[in-house]
């Protein structure tokens, strides 16, 4: 009996410290957590003069009803597990140029990109170019999107980090109601 529940104890020592850092900030001692991670993109937004934005960013707190669904339902709980800096707003002059010097500034250092880089002519007259780009470093995958649509009068620029010991959290059937995939089982809920 004391053998099963000394190896009882020993895993569940074990899975503490995994479960812990999950979008907590009590658990960001371990060195690179959402409070670091945050700091990090907004440092290097600001750096290469991107505009505030109204919208809050992503994981942060946007004071809505209580989610009904329960798509809804997981999209709060990955919104505890990412942050990140958005802007979509009028057109910024120059907004290729700051996405790129943001993923080059403190957001970029020691991040290997993850994945091929996405580019795509926007708008039939040469509006720009669509750019998505997948980094990882310590833990945490952050994407980067810029997004610039002059026929909306728009710019879309977007960095979000998500920690990834949470989010593979996630079984298959929730990550598929996340991107809506099974948006009509949930319907019905």
């Amino acid at each position: 009996m004391q053998g099963e529940g000394r190896a009882a104890s020993a895993a569940l020592a074990m899975a503490i410290p995994l479960a812990a850092g999950c979008g907590a900030a009590a658990g960001e001692a371990a060195g690179f957590g959402r409070d670091a991670v945050r700091s990090e993109i907004r440092t290097a937004v600001d750096g290469a003069g991107m505009p505030e934005s109204e919208l809050p960013g992503p994981g942060e707190e946007t004071g809505t009803a209580s989610p009904a669904t329960e798509r809804e339902r997981l999209a709060v709980r990955a919104a505890a597990r990412s942050t990140g800096r958005q802007y979509v707003g009028p057109p910024v002059d120059g907004a290729r140029g700051k996405c790129d010097r943001t993923l080059t500034g403190p957001a970029g250092v020691g991040r290997k990109e993850s994945g091929k880089r996405f580019e795509q002519p926007v708008g039939e007259k040469g509006d720009g170019t669509a750019v998505r780009v997948v980094l990882e470093k310590e833990g945490w995958t952050l994407r980067a999107r810029h997004n610039p649509s002059r026929a909306l009068g728009v710019d879309i620029l977007s960095f979000t980090a998500t920690e990834d010991a949470c989010v593979q959290q996630f079984t298959e059937q929730e990550a598929a109601l996340l991107s809506g995939e099974g948006a009509e089982e949930d319907a019905g809920h």
